[in-house]
């Protein structure tokens, strides 16, 4: 059986609906346990401001978590030695609202004015992504489509039935980060009640793949 193998690209541009706010908590302790317990504190410090905007506590999601042992150098014997001096926990969190530069500029003066003094990154992206994957499925799938029939056209062969279809299903990336890292502690230079935020996001571009082999004769 003769086979024609051919992958179609899906693209889209997205306007996106959603903001997210990326936040870092981390602090050295001396001790694991310590460190565990201050983490869980600086965490529900955070759920607390974070629920004067409208948030519940289970909003705020985690991304990632560790606790890490922490070393200094010493000199020895005229040698270089290392010794454990405490461990510190990184917390890296984020939390998700619809679109909305007011709100965004009250809860950035909050992080700013709060004792956790956090590193945060504000981010875009959509709400409803599986949608947005299914249509550049569905994108890529017709594009393959057309390639396949100018190939078959051009060689003077018929394109037949479908024999296989392969697709990744890997995670897309839709997010547009206008805004790099920043430090609440620096931004609370900052005077006002709220910051005032002028941001407009532009569209997003996804792209994604789909192989398909069809028979031919």
């Amino acid at each position: 059986m003769r086979t024609i193998k051919v992958t179609g690209k899906g693209d889209l541009k997205i306007r996106p609906d959603t903001t997210r706010i990326s936040v870092n908590l981390t602090e050295p302790c001396r001790e694991y346990a310590k460190a565990l317990e201050r983490s869980a504190e600086s965490t529900e410090k955070l759920k607390d401001l974070l629920s004067k905007f409208g948030f519940s506590r289970t909003d705020l999601k985690t991304l990632g978590f560790s606790v890490d042992p922490e070393y200094e150098s010493y000199r020895e014997d005229n040698e270089y030695k290392q010794r454990l001096v405490g461990y510190r926990y990184r917390h890296s969190m984020k939390i998700e609202f619809d679109s909305d530069n007011d709100r965004l500029g009250r809860i950035l003066y909050g992080l700013a004015k709060s004792e956790l003094e956090p590193e945060f990154s504000i981010s875009y992206t959509v709400k409803d992504r599986e949608a947005v994957k299914n249509e550049l499925i569905g994108k890529a799938v017709c594009d393959a489509k057309e390639k396949a029939a100018v190939l078959t056209k051009a060689a003077g062969v018929v394109l037949k039935d479908i024999q296989s279809i392969d697709y990744s299903w890997g995670e897309i990336n839709i997010e547009a980060r206008p805004m790099g890292r920043m430090l609440a502690k620096v931004a609370n230079d900052c005077a006002g009640e709220s910051y005032m935020m002028d941001i407009e996001p532009d569209d997003i571009s996804v792209s994604d793949t789909v192989t398909l082999i069809w028979e031919i004769e």
